[in-house]
């Protein structure tokens, strides 16, 4: 592998570096139940996707309390 000639700037670096940020995720509303979910995926509070319902969800079942 190839060796660079002189070293790289910290600004250079830094300039390349600024777009490796962490994005926020994006979330729309459920048009079914309205609530937040990733666009163009399954709704997993519902199960919904493009108006129909896709997959079958369970109600979460609740712990019994000592």
């Amino acid at each position: 592998m190839g060796l660079t000639k002189r070293r790289f700037s910290k600004a250079r670096t830094a300039s390349r570096r600024a777009h490796f940020r962490v994005q926020p995720v994006t979330l729309v509303e459920c048009p079914q139940c309205h609530a937040r979910m990733v666009p163009h995926r399954v709704c997993p509070t519902c199960g919904y996707y493009a108006g129909r319902q896709v997959i079958e969800v369970k109600a979460p079942e609740e712990k019994p309390s000592p």
